[in-house]
């Protein structure tokens, strides 16, 4: 086995070419590993623990250095990894080169080519990011901040500027919106209808309006915050001027609200703010106390699910109902039985591994009234926070979106090899019982996530030999979407995945299945 290793000091690539870079390497005959990153500490980590980077060689790269890593069979095959990335480089040079009409080196000549662009589309290192934003604002635009990593101080100062001259800030860390009917960041295709919706909570919002879209109703509008808005720092500064703009909008007939619990002076004035505004309220704050949030107008949901239920009921006249399941309750207990049936005795535990930050939590508030505390990188509770999060502890589940595991390296929506190569790592642990997986789809997205996590169970498997592992998921998307969520569905299925129609079911199931172990 050869090892190859090339450092090129002060080349800066985004996250998302490289991942494309190295996964054309990965396909290579003869290579076993492959790796083009930015040289971050998490990323040298990853390296070194592949075997395609030196612990010696590590010690001198930068956090702005390139590194190449390739583990081949033979030198033939390091030679036809290396001849393939020089071709994907030049590749991407003649692709930038583009029509020189359209290309703008900064925010000034882009507004003068552009005339009086309206929206602004933000995605930099974080360093970077909340200048451009405030070039962006400057110019009259408002922004959609998908960069995370941008400092508390810099969204309260950009957030500021917004309200100040009544424009729609959105992020950092703003993964999701769908603004008059174009889906923006890792957004769905969903049908436009009369629910206008805020989020301080990516994933949430996918969530919510595909499940909307599944029941027949239609998004007017809907706006992401970024999480931090709800925080007292931000003091929801985004959120209330959103959700006047949808107090406002005709089409907005029924208002939606979906976060993480705001901290409490910030939930009275999202309260107070939607008290007698004449338009029916759904707000789903998860884990919230429901007396916090209900009034004349305001419903709460405990659930995306619920919450995505309620607001197409409202919109369509009818009166809000909840459910536990919708599939037959007969098949979800044979469901059940048949994960039961042959575990081993060491066998107690769930591993949750999602690239939704929200669809974990709801997740997590799921199975802890089952089965009582879950560990987590975003524990809900401070006592089971993880105290090393690469090692998994009893019951864990893990936000595998969160900055740890994306700095440097694209999003897990984008690139599932960070998750494949967890689902391995618990699938060794003898006491791993379920793990339990979300499959998100949208623009940006993988173009196959299910097709990666088909083949991941398959390995795992193979890792646990004689132990049964029993895998539990649900699909975020529409059959509109390019990765077409029924298509999804039916490749989980054939690897022998329980798939349910909702993260909500799907965490019950799990639920079901430690509570009868």
């Amino acid at each position: 086995m050869i090892a190859y290793n090339e450092i090129r000091q002060n080349a800066y690539y985004d996250s998302v070419t490289l991942m494309l870079f190295s996964s054309k390497l990965g396909e290579i005959p003869g290579v076993r590993e492959a790796a083009v990153m930015m040289g971050t500490d998490h990323n040298k980590s990853l390296m070194m623990n592949s075997g395609i980077l030196k612990s010696e060689d590590a010690e001198k790269i930068t956090a702005n250095d390139l590194v190449i890593g390739v583990l081949a069979e033979d030198q033939s095959a390091v030679d036809a990894a290396l001849a393939s990335l020089a071709e994907q480089f030049e590749n991407k040079k003649q692709s930038t080169a583009g029509d020189e009409h359209l290309r703008a080196k900064t925010m000034d000549s882009a507004v003068k080519k552009l005339g009086e662009p309206n929206f602004a589309i933000v995605s930099l290192p974080g360093k970077y990011a909340g200048t451009e934003a405030m070039k962006a604002m400057e110019n009259g635009m408002h922004v959609l901040l998908f960069s995370d990593n941008v400092s508390l101080e810099k969204e309260i100062e950009l957030k500021d500027y917004a309200v100040e001259h009544n424009l729609l800030m959105m992020g950092p860390d703003c993964g999701t919106a769908i603004i008059n009917g174009v889906a923006l960041g890792f957004a769905n295709i969903v049908r436009q209808g009369n629910i206008g919706i805020v989020a301080a909570a990516g994933t949430g919002l996918q969530e919510v309006t595909v499940i909307i879209d599944r029941l027949g109703g239609g998004i007017s509008q809907a706006l992401g915050t970024g999480g931090r808005d709800v925080k007292e720092a931000v003091g929801g500064r985004m959120m209330l001027l959103a959700l006047e703009a949808l107090k406002n909008d005709p089409r907005s007939e029924v208002i939606g609200i979906v976060s993480k619990p705001p901290a409490a002076s910030v939930m009275e004035k999202i309260v107070a703010s939607l008290k007698d505004c004449g338009k029916p309220v759904v707000a789903c704050f998860l884990g919230a106390d429901s007396a916090l949030i209900e009034g004349d107008n305001i419903v709460s949901a405990s659930t995306l699910e619920d919450a995505a239920t309620f607001m197409v009921d409202l919109a369509q006249g009818k009166k809000v109902e909840s459910c536990e399941f919708t599939v037959p309750v007969e098949q979800v207990e044979s469901a059940v039985k048949e994960a039961v049936a042959g575990l081993q005795p060491s066998q107690k535990y769930i591993r949750g591994l999602y690239s939704g930050g929200t669809l974990c939590s709801e997740a997590m508030l799921i199975l802890e009234k089952a089965v009582g505390g879950i560990y987590s990188n975003i524990a809900l509770d401070k006592k089971y926070a993880l105290p090393n999060v690469e090692e998994s502890v009893e019951n864990t589940l893990l936000d595998m979106g969160d900055d740890y595991f994306t700095d440097g390296m694209p999003h897990p929506m984008i690139d599932v090899r960070l998750r494949v190569e967890r689902i391995k790592k618990e699938a060794a642990d003898p006491g791993t019982a379920v793990i339990l997986l979300d499959c998100v789809l949208g623009y940006g997205c993988h173009a196959d996530p299910a097709g990666a996590l088909a083949q991941a169970v398959a390995e795992a498997r193979a890792i646990a030999g004689d132990r049964k592992l029993v895998f539990v998921a649900s699909v975020c998307g529409t059959d509109a979407d390019q990765q077409r969520r029924s298509e999804q569905e039916e490749k989980l299925r054939a690897a022998g995945v329980i798939v349910m129609p909702s993260n909500a079911q799907a965490s019950r199931v799990a639920a079901r299945i430690l509570s009868a172990i």
